[in-house]
């Protein structure tokens, strides 16, 4: 047998490692998203040099030597900044339209409302049958303060409807029917009976290939032409569904590849229990396409809110086409910059309002994981 032979020398050991870098610093965070090479570094610098000439300036005609309320116009004119005045003077104009004045107050509680409840479905605690009751109590109380008519309220008819009343109105009456109605047109459009398949793809491709600008005219123009003799339909309805439909036809495909990418399996562990076809789509697949589809959902859901825009070609005052009609008042169209800018921030804080809510939902959902 062999001897074994045993090394009395000492076991050497690697050297430490240095600690990882940390990544959490200041430094670090600067680094990666600033000056990660030279072009990085570059643009960063040029980014840097453009806002240091621009800001200043900025500052100083927006709050420094900017005008915020005065009666006389007179003070714009000599002022060397912004004339923000003209929000407290024309906000009535700019915010309620063709709206009559004295009923104003009802337009404020339409805003209240809508806005309220809004904020309210967004709690997530809060999402129960009684939330749906509660939409529509607040759809029949809106509809009340409107038109009027009832408990002492004069009478206002929708031609008289503007401003952001009539722009929430539309915004939230297109996504409410706009998408059930999309999630309709997308099973149609998968449906294995040809009649119903061919009727939602040309639906869809047709409203798809069309601007909105061109389905407003068809609603508002073409539509009333094919109507019998003495049979009417009001504007603002025919501008709602065109709106709605207009968004369900883009909403469809947005649900249709949330179907595609759903995996066959849970079609068939769905029929192997033996759902049949409607309890399989309500109760397996829909809730998991509505959880991957929502970033895009949402996408189109502030569009829709952007789109509502598009009434004022047709003659509908919404809070827009409200604001150009105010900053028509010679004494103050020179400051129409300021108030394009006050509808620029309410519609920005609103929009983003909405993108910050489903970045939250996504998260709770853990959409991507």
């Amino acid at each position: 047998m062999a001897p074994i032979c045993i090394s009395s020398a000492k076991p050497t050991h690697a050297p430490p490692r240095p600690p990882p870098q940390r990544t959490d610093s200041w430094s670090h965070w600067l680094r990666r998203n600033f000056f990660q090479n030279a072009g990085s570094a570059v643009m960063t610098a040029l980014a840097l040099w453009a806002l240091f000439v621009t800001v200043p300036r900025l500052v100083r005609w927006a709050f420094v030597n900017a005008v915020w309320y005065t009666q006389d116009a007179a003070d714009c004119h000599a002022a060397a900044g912004a004339c923000w005045a003209i929000v407290p003077e024309k906000y009535r104009v700019m915010l309620f339209g063709t709206f009559p004045y004295e009923e104003h107050w009802r337009g404020v509680l339409v805003i209240a409302i809508v806005l309220g409840l809004s904020a309210l479905s967004t709690i997530r605690r809060l999402w129960s049958y009684w939330l749906c009751v509660a939409w529509l109590v607040a759809t029949a109380a809106v509809f009340t303060l409107l038109l009027g008519g009832v408990f002492g309220l004069r009478p206002i008819g929708t031609h008289e409807w503007g401003g952001l009343p009539l722009t929430l109105v539309m915004f939230v009456g297109t996504v409410v029917g706009g998408i059930p109605a999309g999630i309709l047109l997308a099973l149609g459009r998968r449906s294995k009976m040809p009649a119903i398949s061919a009727l939602c793809v040309g639906f869809i491709e047709i409203v798809r290939g069309l601007p909105l600008v061109t389905v407003l005219f068809m609603a508002s123009l073409m539509f009333p032409l094919f109507m019998p003799e003495g049979v009417t339909i009001d504007k603002f309805l025919r501008a709602q569904i065109a709106m709605t439909l207009f968004f369900a036809a883009y909403a469809a495909e947005v649900v249709r590849g949330g179907l595609q990418a759903i995996p066959r399996g849970q079609y068939e562990a769905a029929d192997t229990v033996g759902l049949n076809y409607w309890q399989k789509m309500t109760r397996i697949i829909l809730p998991q396409v509505m959880r991957i589809v929502l970033p895009s959902m949402m996408n189109e859901i502030i569009r829709a809110f952007k789109n509502t825009t598009f009434v004022g070609i047709i003659g509908l005052f919404d809070v827009l086409r409200a604001t150009s009609t105010a900053i028509q008042d010679p004494v103050w169209v020179r400051y129409s910059i300021e108030a394009y800018l006050f509808i620029f921030i309410l519609y920005f804080v609103l929009c983003f309002a909405m993108s910050k809510y489903s970045e939250r939902v996504e998260r709770d959902l853990a959409v991507g994981r």
